[in-house]
Parts: C-alpha cells; sequence; structure tokens
C-alpha cells in the first residue's frame, strides 16, 4: 500500500508536501508549530488541514498494519492463496479487511461449525457446487443417530447452515450489500405511539441513506434510545437476493438449486442483511457525530477567539431568583475587587434594595460594563439593570454574555486555587465578567464539553469530541499566542511543546524570580527543554522585552534573518518598537519579495509572515473581530414586530440555520433558507459571536419562538 501516494491524491498535495509533512510529524512536532514555522516544507497548509492529513496517516498506518496481521493469521492456518492475499491488499478500508478475513476468524459455535462438527462439510460443498443428481442419496448416506442426524431433513438442514454461512462469509456479497444500502437504502422511522413529543416529524418518515442530513441521523437515534421510535433500514430484499442468487446458482439447477436459494433467503435473513444494517447505521451514527463534533469544533473556536474588551472594569452579573443574583466585580486587568449578593425579583424593598447596592458599587468601582449571564432569570436581571441605568442617569452599559460553563469552573479545582477564599457562587459571576474582558483566557479553564455551543454534543463519542476540542482550543491559543508574564498555567499548557508540567514550572519560576525579561529565559524553567523551546517560543511573548522582537511571532530561529532584512531595507529594530515600519510594504516592493527572500536564505512565507509581525507588534488577531452588543435598553417580545431589523448576536450555529439573540429572552432562528441563496451550511455564513442584522419574520408567542431573517 502506497501510503504516500493516497495522501497525496486525497489531499490533492505534491510529492515533496507529503513527505516532509510526515517526516514534521514523526519527529514530534506540534500541528501549531508546523503550521506557523514549517511553511516552507510543508507548502502553506493550514492546522486544519494538517489535522486531516495526521489522522487520515493514522488511520492507513493501521489499516496497513492491520493487512499485515490478517495474512499472517491466515497463513498460519496454512490456507493463504495469491488470490487472497491480492484480496487483502486491494482492501482500501479496515472494513474491507475484515471482509476479506471473516471465512478465516475464529468464530464462537455456530449452527454452521456445530454441523461441520458432524461432518457434514463435504456434501454441503457438494451440493452448493452441484456435483451430485441425487441429493437425498447423497443425504442419506450422512444419517447418523449418535450425530443427532435422524433423517434426510436432518443432514439437509445441516447442510443449509453451512451453505448460509458460506454466503455469509463471502466479502463481494457484503461489498455488493453494503454498497446497495449506501446508494438505494432508505432510513425508516416509526413513532411508538401518537403521543406529541419533539421527534413527530420522525413518526412517518422515510429518507435515502445518501441523502439523510447528519443532524436528522442524530435525532432518529436519540428517539430510538428513548423508546419513541423504531428505526430501521430498507433496501429491495428481492432485488438483492436475486443478485446473490445469481452469483451462486447460475450452474445448478433441481434439487442442488433449491437448496442453495434457500440457504441464502436463510443466510440473507439471518445473518448478512443483520450485519450490513447494523453497518450502516453505525456509518450514518459515524457520519452525524463527525458533522455534530465538527459544528463544536467550529462554534468553539468562533467562541474562543471572539475580541476581547480591553481596560474597562466590569460587574460580573449571575442571576438567580431563589438564592438571588451573585456580582462579583473585577478592575480593567481581571482582578478580583468586590461581591454582593442582591435579589431582583420579589418585593419592591428587596428591588430598592437592590437597586441601591449595585449602584453603590458601580460609582465606588467606576464600572464600565456590566456582564449578565444568559441563565436562569437572565432578562429579568436585564430588564432590572436596563431600567436602573435609565431611571438612574448611569453612565455604564450592559451586555448578555454566555454563562455555559460558569457553574463548572466555580467548583473546580483550578477556582478554588485561583480564588479560594471566594465563595463558589461568587467565582461563577467573576468569570462571567472576565468572559468579556478576555474570552480565550477564561474560558480555556473550562472543558471544552461544558460550553454549549454545540448540538447532540451528549450523544457523540466523547473520546473523538475531546480529541477534536482540544486541538481546537490548542489551534486557538497559539493563533492569539500568550503574554509569558501574565498568562495563567492554564493558558500556558496549551501552548504548543508546553504540558501542564511545565505550564506550572512557567508560572512558579516567574513568582520566583519575577518577569521572564526575554524568550531565551524560559530556558531555564524545570523540565523545558530544547525540543519544547522550539515549539513554544514563537507563541509566546513579552511586551517590555528589550529585544522588540520577544513581542512578535517571529520565532527565534528567525531573528537573524530578519535583523538582516531590517539592515537590507535600511531600518535597526527600534524602529519595529517606535512603528517606524509604514512604508516597509513598499520598500520590499522595491526590491522583490523573492529577491529579498533569496538574499536572505529564506522563503517567501517565512518572509511575509516576519513583515506581517513586525510591523503590528503584539498584535492580537482577534482585534479585528466583532466586538459585542453593549446596550442600555432591553426588548419583550412585546416589542417586536413582523418587518422590525434589529442587530443581534449569533449564540449557536446548527446545520439547519443559527440562533440569534436580539435582547429578548428567546433567541430567534435563522433557517439557513433566509440567509441568501442555496446555503447549504450556515458556517459559511455566519460564526458563533458574528454581531449580524436580522429582520422579523414571525413571532410565535404561544411556542415561545422567534423567526428571523437574513434576507432584508
Amino acid at each position: 500500500m502506497d501510503i504516500n501516494n493516497i495522501l497525496k491524491e486525497e489531499f490533492n498535495l505534491k510529492d515533496f508536501q507529503v513527505v516532509n509533512t510526515i517526516e514534521l510529524i514523526d519527529e514530534g512536532n506540534t500541528i501549531p508549530f508546523i503550521a506557523r514555522y514549517r511553511k516552507e516544507k510543508t507548502g502553506e497548509m493550514s492546522d486544519t488541514v494538517l489535522r486531516q492529513f495526521h489522522e487520515k496517516l493514522v488511520y492507513l498506518r493501521n489499516l496497513e498494519s492491520r493487512k499485515e496481521d490478517v495474512i499472517r493469521l491466515i497463513d498460519e492456518q496454512g490456507k493463504l492463496t495469491k488470490e487472497i492475499s491480492k484480496a487483502v491488499e486491494k482492501a482500501n478500508t479496515l472494513q474491507g479487511v475484515e471482509d476479506v478475513y471473516a471465512p478465516f476468524k475464529k468464530k464462537k459455535r455456530t449452527r454452521a461449525s456445530i454441523a461441520k462438527e458432524k461432518g457434514l462439510e463435504k456434501p454441503a460443498l457438494e451440493i452448493m457446487y452441484g456435483k451430485t443428481d441425487d441429493v437425498d442419496g447423497l443425504a442419506s448416506k450422512y444419517i447418523d443417530e449418535e450425530k443427532d442426524l435422524k433423517s434426510v431433513e436432518d443432514v439437509l438442514k445441516g447442510v443449509n447452515d453451512i451453505i448460509a454461512e458460506i454466503v455469509s462469509d463471502d466479502a463481494e456479497v457484503r461489498k455488493y450489500l453494503r454498497e446497495n444500502a449506501r446508494n438505494r437504502g432508505r432510513v425508516v422511522s416509526k413513532g411508538s405511539s401518537d403521543e406529541k413529543t419533539v421527534y413527530e416529524m420522525y413518526y412517518d418518515y422515510s429518507e435515502p441513506v445518501k441523502y439523510i442530513a447528519p443532524h436528522r441521523i442524530l435525532a432518529v437515534n436519540r428517539g430510538e434510545n428513548e423508546k419513541i421510535l423504531k428505526v430501521k433500514i430498507e433496501i429491495d430484499d428481492e432485488y438483492v437476493k436475486g443478485w446473490i442468487e445469481r452469483r451462486y446458482t447460475k450452474k445448478l439447477s433441481g434439487k442442488c438449486r433449491e437448496i442453495v436459494v434457500e440457504a441464502i433467503e436463510d443466510a440473507y435473513k439471518r445473518l448478512i442483511f443483520p450485519a450490513i444494517e447494523r453497518e450502516i447505521r453505525n456509518e450514518l451514527t459515524e457520519k452525524g457525530q463527525e458533522r455534530a463534533i465538527s459544528v463544536f469544533g467550529k462554534n468553539l473556536n468562533s467562541l474562543l477567539l471572539q475580541p476581547p474588551i480591553h481596560g474597562k472594569n466590569v460587574m460580573g452579573f449571575d442571576p438567580g431568583i431563589r438564592t438571588g443574583c451573585k456580582i462579583a466585580v473585577v478592575d480593567r486587568n481581571g482582578k478580583f475587587l468586590d461581591s454582593a449578593v442582591v435579589f431582583v425579583t420579589g418585593s419592591q424593598a428587596k428591588k430598592s434594595e437592590a437597586e441601591k447596592e449595585l449602584i453603590g458599587l458601580i460609582k465606588k468601582h467606576d464600572i464600565d460594563i456590566i456582564a449578565i449571564g444568559n441563565g436562569t432569570a437572565s432578562r429579568e436581571s436585564e430588564a432590572f439593570v436596563a431600567k436602573m441605568i435609565k431611571d438612574n442617569n448611569l453612565d455604564v452599559k450592559y451586555v448578555i454574555v454566555s454563562e455555559a460553563g460558569a457553574s463548572v469552573y466555580s467548583a473546580s479545582e483550578l477556582a478554588a486555587k485561583e480564588h479560594p477564599d471566594i465563595n463558589v457562587s461568587i467565582r461563577g459571576a467573576i468569570s462571567i465578567a472576565r468572559r468579556i474582558q478576555d474570552p480565550l483566557a477564561e474560558l480555556i479553564k473550562i472543558d471544552p464539553k461544558s460550553i454549549g455551543v454545540g448540538q447532540y454534543q451528549h450523544d457523540v463519542n466523547g473520546k473523538r469530541l475531546e480529541e477534536v476540542l482540544d486541538g481546537v482550543v490548542e489551534d486557538a491559543v497559539n493563533s492569539v499566542g500568550a503574554d509569558l508574564n501574565t498568562a495563567s498555567a492554564s493558558l500556558l499548557e496549551h501552548v504548543a511543546g508546553i504540558s501542564s508540567a511545565v505550564a506550572k514550572n512557567i508560572v512558579a519560576y516567574r513568582e520566583e524570580n519575577g518577569e521572564f525579561k526575554s524568550r531565551s529565559e524560559i530556558k531555564k524553567v524545570s523540565k523545558l527543554g530544547p525540543k519544547a523551546f522550539t515549539q513554544c517560543a514563537g507563541f509566546l511573548r513579552i511586551p517590555k522585552a528589550k529585544n522588540p522582537l520577544d513581542n512578535t511571532g517571529v520565532h527565534p530561529e528567525s531573528y537573524a534573518i530578519c535583523e538582516k532584512m531590517l539592515t537590507v531595507l535600511g531600518y535597526s529594530k527600534d524602529d519595529i518598537k517606535n512603528g517606524n515600519l509604514k512604508d516597509i510594504d513598499e520598500k520590499v516592493k522595491a526590491v522583490g519579495l523573492t529577491k529579498l527572500a533569496e538574499e536572505l536564505e529564506s522563503g517567501v512565507p517565512t518572509i511575509k509572515d516576519i513583515i506581517a509581525e513586525i510591523k503590528r507588534p503584539g498584535r492580537d488577531p482577534r482585534e479585528d473581530g466583532m466586538k459585542p452588543i453593549l446596550r442600555t435598553d432591553v426588548l419583550s417580545m412585546d416589542d417586536l414586530r413582523d418587518g422590525m431589523v434589529i442587530k443581534g448576536t449569533v449564540r449557536n450555529v446548527v446545520d439547519f440555520g443559527a440562533f440569534v439573540d436580539i435582547g429578548v429572552k428567546t433567541d430567534g432562528l435563522v433557517h439557513k433558507k433566509e440567509m441568501g441563496v442555496k446555503v447549504n451550511d450556515p458556517m459559511e455564513v455566519v460564526s458563533v459571536g458574528d454581531i449580524i442584522d436580522v429582520k422579523v419574520v414571525n413571532v410565535d408567542k404561544e411556542k415561545n419562538r422567534i423567526a428571523l431573517s437574513m434576507n432584508i
């Protein structure tokens, strides 16, 4: 099997890209490092493509290993032939290999194996290949009461079992049925009762296997698990059985043909179709899960990379009714300052007391923004805050923040370590406040699965979900970079090449020795070796470093190249620090980018990246995104009118559309049909955190639904 060629074809790559990328992966380099600092070697493959490439490489290597195992196992049985070896080698999936191996696999005792134990394999093969004209006469020779073969019928029953298993183990038969089910089969679901449920649309539902949408696969699966739906795969049984019969009975006639046809019927109903149905159901489930995981990953990436709001004092507002609203105040650097518990529902006395206390905190700490969590009592809290701002003419704005995972964080070991003397409930409010100051730094403290930006996350493979989401977090952190002197251990451990233990050691070193003065100083950190330094150095930032390159994405290995380039273009490193590179593009153009790269003995991608980094040292790529909507007033569903155009924040993107927060209690849905012309994937149009203009199409107060459109 030519793994390199398969990867080349699948990803449309050149030979050098495949060879170099495999070499880089095998050397233990991280995906973010390869994507960012080995562009010449990979042909500028993105981190997304690199992760897909890596997954496929692992799969192909496992496939190759399994092929070797199967050939060895069959050979040990003394049954290996050139045809079998060729069939194994030809298989391009693990399932295909297992199909070839199936007849040789040690099985539990089956009806066929019991029949073989009774000595019926020889007559079964004679009948199957039409080598007798007297079936009954042949069968009568094997009557043996001691073997519980008391009649011709008993013998032929055993013969049927053996032939049925041979047909069932036929790799070509399985392949044909599998392809037929994929291309012509239908997913059919029926409701187990007439009771109204969320699965009502699937009570009498049918859709081709090859067209069914991933989210509908997971929906019917969930309905089946809850015993509300009965789900099956349907194919044209007679058509398929006809194909199998033609394969086995072309040269048969009479009683031999009759027995083989009967055995095929038995094999189909009892052995083949149930197995194929399970396979197809598993394939569909995997397809649904992979899509759900992909959606979750893309939404998480958008959420993590939301623009931070720097330099603002923030009041975190964690709404609650029974136990009150938890309030936490943090300064512009995220430092906890003050807390309170207030009741914004109930008696007027309580509300007045809450207003008095909140105004006191706002004035005391010069609050700029109130971040309100979107959980229980969120809209009651929003209404209270909006009225308080208006009635008291306060120079403060509020924003609704997703509080998903805040309670998980507040009760975590990390939260206890960060805020040992602060009540658990207040920790959640601190998290909500910090989420608008630096979403990435705060959200990476929470298990990604607890951040509610997916669909069906509880129905997917947990290990696979964790694997993908960890990759998303890693890519997000490294795309932004980390301030070596302020980043928490929980953030640093996601930087390429830095383990959890090393992240803690970096923080410990910082606390003991003061701020890092240069990137090279991290080499003194315990357990951070040369390999780890190479992987992580380019993603770490030191804003006040003596060498301005330490506050850029320029890797230390390229410092000499950068310094030489500055000299060639007539600059110094001070010009980086002082922002005196405004005309660098013109100077590069005059020299010629390719010529400049040749002179510097470097690749064009590296030079382009260096130029981009030194033009804006310390640049945060998130700053180019859309900041959250800051509000001073609140809307209700009663305020909405059909045709009204309003700004909203995308909270979640799913296969059928996007949920948008427009400032009322219920998020509105923009169905993909309302996103433009022929939109197949809503993620191609919007992302979590996007600020978009939407038109109100319909308000259904009874069902608490708001239909929105982007076609304004």
